[in-house]
This record gives structure tokens, C-alpha cells and sequence, in this order.
């Protein structure tokens, strides 16, 4: 089984770690936020305390904090930048990203989806770059959900199971990384939109894709 470096928060990171040692994976370290949204400690930070898997916390996943001998760095429900150095840590690093990539990059794609409406939603594994959710493909599914949903029950009925499921099926293929899927993205097919909460963010790359 894989050896995972586990960087995520919330209840989704926390559902993550357990499904990925459920399966016989060695979950090598973990990072999050110590204080999770809701105030008090981060449940994937308890979840390493009372595991004794080494736990950090960081917004900036570093060479440093990856153990020797990991073979998949992956990213559930976590804002923290994994640079080049850090992604070259281990043979294969990978996400989640809770829409149909290329379409609805950025942090706030299960809102903008419920916002819009729209009916085929799905989820992706995803091959960490230094492009925020534009590394190739590694597996996509989709799905069609019931209207009228809002964002908070597109995500926990829908978007985040598939992301557990995804995951789980990503760590298998890890064993082997060649066999992992890297599929690019097309670009021109690319959407990202703004943050709800957050000022906008200069984004020169998408300046290009729509130039001429």
C-alpha cells in the first residue's frame, strides 16, 4: 500500500484520513490549520493526536515536513501551497478538486455550481503544478444532481463522497505511479471564478487564454 503525506482540514480531510488507513494505506504526516472554520482545534489535527501520525501546521507545505520514503503527497480540502521542491518530495502529487476541471477553478467552485445551477456536476483528481488547479487530469467522474440545491448540500451529498471515493481509487493506482493517469487540461475550455470572500486575485495567465 502507499505511503501518504495527507495536507487538508475539516470534516472532509478528517473523512479522507480515515477512508485512505481504513484501506491498509500508511498515512506518513498530516498538515492543517490548527484552528478549524468553526473555531476550536482542527478535527484532522485530533485526528493525528489521538493517532500518533506526526501532524503540522502549515499553510505552506514544505520539503521539510515530507518524511522520507512517501509516495504520494495529496491535497483534501486544503488551501496550502505545494511548491515545486515539496511535489518533487515524492513520485506522484495529487488533489481534489470538486468540480468537471478545467471548468470552475479556484476555491469556491461548489458555490458558483450551485449558484448557477447547474444540473452535471462532478469531481476531479488532479496532478499538483505550480498552475492553482491546472495540473493534468488523473480522474474525473460526473454527476447528475436534482435541482434547486444549495451549496452546502451539493457538497455533502453529492461532491464530497465522490471525493472520497476518487481519492481512495487515486491512492490504489499510487502503488504503481505509472499508472496513474496525466491527461492536460484544455485550457481553452478553462473557467475561474472569484473567491466569495476574497478580494480578486491578479490572475496574468487567464489574460492570456482569452487574448485574441
Amino acid at each position: 500500500m502507499t505511503s501518504i503525506y495527507l495536507a487538508g482540514s475539516g470534516s472532509f480531510g478528517l473523512a479522507v484520513a480515515e477512508a485512505l488507513a481504513g484501506d491498509g494505506h500508511a498515512l506518513a504526516g498530516l498538515c492543517s490549520p490548527a484552528e478549524g472554520r468553526r473555531g476550536g482545534r482542527d478535527v484532522l489535527a485530533t485526528y493525528g493526536e489521538r493517532t500518533g501520525i506526526p501532524w503540522t501546521d502549515v499553510r505552506r507545505l514544505a520539503p521539510e515536513h515530507v518524511p522520507d520514503g512517501v509516495g504520494l503527497i495529496l491535497t483534501a480540502h486544503s488551501h496550502a501551497f505545494v511548491g515545486r521542491r515539496t511535489r518533487a518530495c515524492a513520485p506522484l502529487a495529487l488533489g481534489y478538486h470538486p468540480s468537471l476541471l478545467p471548468l470552475h477553478r479556484g476555491r469556491d467552485a461548489v458555490k458558483w455550481q450551485a449558484r448557477m445551477h447547474e444540473r452535471v456536476v462532478g469531481g476531479t483528481i488532479y496532478h499538483l503544478t505550480d498552475r492553482v488547479d491546472g495540473g493534468p487530469i488523473a480522474l474525473q467522474r460526473h454527476l447528475v444532481v436534482p435541482p434547486g440545491l444549495d451549496a452546502s448540500a451539493l457538497w455533502s451529498r453529492h461532491l464530497f463522497p465522490l471525493g472520497v471515493e476518487l481519492i481512495r481509487e487515486a491512492a490504489q493506482l499510487a502503488n504503481v505511479p505509472q499508472r496513474v493517469p496525466v491527461r492536460p487540461q484544455d485550457d481553452k475550455l478553462a473557467t475561474w471564478e472569484p473567491s466569495f470572500d476574497s478580494a480578486p486575485v491578479h490572475r496574468p495567465e487567464l489574460l492570456e487564454l482569452t487574448a485574441g
